[in-house]
């Protein structure tokens, strides 16, 4: 009897390492683009005679390069992220995000100063994440595209309008899904790094000496031998952990676990054995700076590696933009974004998602980029200055959690924090001597998305608290409506008011009742819930509250849903029991209610003016009530509120 069950137990095995291999997979073509094709433009852009501190072509300065490239990417990228941050998450969420959750929470229940002070400074840094997942497609796609400049020079014109083509491809495709992606993008990345990897050993075969490059004392010799060039130099070497935030905001589609995995056995030494064969190439002939990731390559894969370089670009935007969506998710969540239509993609994962306003929004901002700077090297400072301020200020949040979290010596931590921040605030400053060359941008973009997402929550703070006084107390609501039956006349039918919670009154049937003086035979007052699972059973759909008046026509329910379910409220009333109610809901003649709050701007000294009108403007891209829930339009009654902020 016992070989069937080994059998089944192998099968279940082999299953489940299929199911690791392909998330695996998946995470290679969604999370590591960005990052995996940073090789393409690093190196040429730290020897660029054009910018304005050129770094003078040598072998010490090769050597010392390429080492501060390979100790960066493993400082900030393998220790700070995949070894650290990656070890923190809320609910399974990563990123900046997940960190300013953990805070808020903290700052609430402890009453912690530096943990709500922090919880800014981190949402300033999720603002420049979107900075980052607008340039990210733009001067990705560019510098492949860029590529075929090194083919046929006279093919130069075409760059702009066919990365627009591109770029215009990529946010239509999104749609179908992160997992559908990156089973497409998996096996192309793994193409990618084969090829960027073979290259590099051909380079560093024909340059031996550029393996020195791996010792930590030529990265240190040239900062501290070289100080005035080297610092500069860092604005450009940034380059090289592009993606890095990308990483970790994507954890809740792939988990830790099999992003780790990509990292260290693939995208890591393939990324090494680039920048090593690059540097090969400089010191063998240091007019190869030009452009010595494509001519690295053979004459004769120049063109296919020019097709795939576009490939893999498509798919490093794609980590930015999955990653937005995430951050985009949990900014609503937190009370920072107005609720946002949010389509789940995967049964598996909660947080694989596809964000439609989000998705155009960053389209259009990408396009405008592309057009206004038009190559690579106009937007390379812009870039660098997204991704360091970004990467230090999740590390300085992140240290924080972590000693709440883990409750690790306090000397651990500032000795730890110390190290990392040194480096993070090194690339910092030098950005900060670009800001004149492009390095505003990012700065604007955070500016403006911090700005807007503190406006939402004090703003939507001062409306909550208005709208609970207005609403009152749902069940001394219906207490009183049980005493004073004599003046409130009962009309036929049933009547479904969609609310928050249980807490207080719909504001629609307050206004019914106060106004109009009437209320239905049967009152159903609804709220929806949304469970971390992907579907809710049909008999544990529904939980009825009769709010302690059974015999009263007026009760209580919870409707709950799973992530991957589209809230349908007509069809959760079908299933609430028969003896729930004093007779028949007559759900086919049911009228639903809706309370919607019109904004206005009022005199009182709340916010800044214009920082009421933002907020009044903001609230219009909140998803439609009556779609998202399924309504009927022709039985659905939408009943305003005027609040003044």
């Amino acid at each position: 009897m016992a070989a069937p069950q080994i059998k089944t137990e192998k099968h279940h095995s082999g299953v489940r390492d299929s199911a690791r291999l392909a998330i695996v997979i998946g995470a290679l073509g969604v999370v590591f683009g960005d990052i995996g094709t940073s090789p393409i433009y690093t190196l040429q852009t730290v020897f660029n005679p054009d910018d304005p501190h050129p770094v003078p072509v040598s072998t010490e300065n090769v050597l010392g390069v390429v080492s501060l490239i390979f100790w960066s990417v493993m400082i900030i990228v393998t220790v700070t992220y995949v070894l650290l941050a990656m070890r923190v998450d809320n609910d399974g969420e990563g990123g900046i995000m997940a960190l300013i959750a953990l805070l808020r929470r903290w700052s609430g229940e402890r009453g912690q100063k530096a943990a709500f002070v922090l919880a800014g400074v981190g949402l300033f840094g999720a603002s420049l994440f979107f900075g980052d997942s607008m340039i990210t497609p733009a001067i990705s796609v560019l510098s492949a595209v860029e590529g075929v400049k090194v083919v046929e020079p006279s093919l130069g014109e075409l760059v702009v309008p066919v990365t627009a083509v591109i770029i215009v491809a990529l946010f239509l495709v999104q749609r179908r899904g992160t997992a559908a992606v990156g089973r497409v993008f998996g096996p192309v990345m793994i193409l990618w790094f084969a090829s960027i990897g073979a290259c590099g050993v051909s380079g560093i075969a024909g340059h031996p000496e550029i393996l020195k490059a791996l010792s930590p004392t030529y990265a240190v010799g040239f900062l501290t031998g070289h100080f005035g060039i080297a610092f500069f130099a860092l604005a450009a070497i940034v380059l090289a952990v592009t993606g890095a935030e990308a990483i970790y905001a994507d954890m809740g589609h792939f988990g830790r676990r099999a992003i780790t995995r990509g990292w260290l056995f693939l995208v890591l030494p393939a990324c090494t054995l680039s920048y090593l064969g690059q540097g090969g190439l400089i010191l063998d002939d240091p007019a190869h700076i030009s452009s010595p990731f494509f001519l690295l390559v053979p004459g004769w894969g120049r063109i296919p590696m020019v097709l795939l370089a576009t490939a893999a670009t498509v798919i490093a935007s794609q980590a930015v933009i999955t990653g937005a969506y995430s951050v985009a998710s949990q900014a609503a969540q937190l009370g920072y974004l107005p609720r946002l239509r949010i389509v789940h993609t995967s049964e598996s994962s909660a947080g694989q998602i596809y964000v439609p306003w989000i998705n155009w929004l960053l389209m259009f901002s990408v396009l405008t980029l592309v057009f206004a700077f038009r190559s690579s090297a106009a937007l390379a400072y812009a870039f660098g200055m997204a991704v360091t301020g970004t990467i230090t200020i999740t590390t300085l949040v992140f240290f924080y959690v972590a000693r709440n979290r883990w409750g690790a010596p306090l000397w651990v931590m500032i000795g730890g924090a110390s190290l990392l921040l040194a480096v993070d605030l090194l690339f910092v400053g030098a950005n900060l001597t670009k800001l004149a060359h492009g390095a505003w941008l990012p700065l604007l973009i955070a500016l403006t998305a911090f700005t807007l997402m503190t406006t939402w929550q004090r703003g939507r703070k001062i409306v909550t608290a208005e709208r609970d006084r207005r609403e009152g107390s749902l069940r001394e609501f219906v207490g009183g409506l049980h005493s004073d039956e004599s003046t409130i006349q009962r009309v036929p039918g049933t009547a479904i008011f969609l609310n928050r919670g249980t807490q207080t009154a719909p504001l629609a049937l307050r206004a019914n009742v106060e106004h109009n003086h009437v209320r239905h035979d049967n009152v159903v007052v609804m709220s929806l819930t949304t469970e971390p699972v992907p579907r809710i059973a049909v008999e544990e759909r529904i939980i009825v509250d009769d709010l302690g008046y059974g015999d009263d026509g007026i009760i209580y329910v919870t409707a709950r849903f799973g992530y991957m379910e589209t809230p349908d409220v007509p069809a959760a009333m079908r299933l609430i029991p028969a003896d729930a109610t004093e007779g028949d809901l007559e759900l086919d003649r049911a009228s639903y209610f809706l309370s919607k709050i019109e904004l206005r701007a009022g005199r009182a000294p709340s916010m800044a003016p214009w920082r009421k009108r933002l907020f009044i403007a903001t609230s219009y891209i909140t998803a439609d009530a009556a779609e998202y829930f399924g309504l009927p339009r022709d039985r659905t009654v939408i009943m305003g509120s005027h609040i003044e902020v």
